[in-house]
């Protein structure tokens, strides 16, 4: 019940967690290239996703800002889907002298960041397609990492014709999910790490978080790191939801005195699961979708 009443009472709504499902019974915890977390220690799981969070929100907390975190949230929540994904890649895979196009350039095909809203094979299936997205690139300085073409040769893709960091982003965006609402922010600045922060690095990434070809002989503490973090809705939400209503569907609240001692009756469990059934299929582009419960 809680994410029909939170998508409901909110301009958007990103549950976030490390495991691969949201039923009843989680799934496996996803893995994070560069990232050894232990997946028991719940301080590591809240560090990712405190960056995750962080990143996706530093440029609507500073007074440049052209866009508010309101009209970011109309950006995205349209047609009722105001259930969305996150999803992360740090340290994002760049090197200390790589350009922005050459770093991406690798992930025409799929994006480097990893849901982080239990959607994350089933996005990947459903070939990555998004009908709206937030992208923030966070740790990218302006110079060197423009890539600059010789005179009088092409560019080796449309990534690198971009005039600034922004503009690739938008470019990557556009190529990757053709079709989709897409708002792109660059921020020069990396994400810099407390003294508290866990140190569960690979030995490829440096103190300033880079990623290098070949691991460290002295793995260094990681003081900050570049980050790309992304915010989607995305087909994935309606096999995500759906799975949990069918999950929910099972359950016989009958047998849980403690739910109708909190003033809770059945049939607003029955109408909360057909809710969020309704919201599931607002991220559905097949027709006749309302009538099918087989999914």
């Amino acid at each position: 019940m809680g994410i029909v009443r939170l998508s409901s009472h909110s301009s958007l709504f990103c549950p976030l967690t490390l495991n691969s499902s949201l039923g009843l019974r989680p799934g496996p915890p996803v893995a994070l290239p560069n990232v050894l977390y232990n997946t028991e220690w719940q301080y590591h799981s809240s560090a990712v996703l405190a960056v995750t969070v962080d990143t996706l929100t530093a440029a609507y907390r500073t007074s440049s800002c052209r866009l508010s975190m309101t009209q970011l949230a109309e950006t995205l929540n349209f047609c009722g889907r105001k259930v969305t994904t996150a999803a992360s890649s740090l340290p994002f895979p760049v090197g200390p002298s790589t350009s922005l196009p050459d770093s991406l350039f690798p992930y025409l095909r799929f994006p480097p960041w990893i849901p982080l809203s239990a959607s994350g094979g089933q996005h990947l299936s459903e070939g990555g397609r998004s009908f709206s997205q937030l992208a923030v690139m966070r740790g990218v300085s302006v110079d060197p990492h423009i890539s600059h073409n010789p005179a009088g040769t092409r560019p080796r893709s449309a990534l690198h014709s971009g005039g600034s960091n922004e503009d690739v982003l938008q470019c990557y965006l556009q190529t990757v999910f053709p079709g989709a609402v897409s708002v792109a922010n660059v921020l020069q600045s990396q994400c810099i790490l407390g003294p508290t922060f866990p140190q569960f690095f690979s030995p490829y990434v440096t103190k300033d978080g880079f990623t290098m070809q070949e691991p460290l002989k002295d793995p260094p503490d990681v003081h900050s790191i570049p980050v790309l973090a992304a915010l989607q809705t995305t087909p994935a939400l309606e096999h995500t939801l759906l799975s949990l209503y069918h999950d929910l569907k099972k359950v016989d609240v009958r047998r849980w005195p403690s739910w109708f001692t909190a003033g809770t009756e059945e049939s607003d469990f029955q109408e909360a699961l057909n809710d969020l059934r309704t919201l599931a299929y607002c991220y559905s582009n097949r027709p006749g979708h309302e009538t099918d419960d087989s999914d």
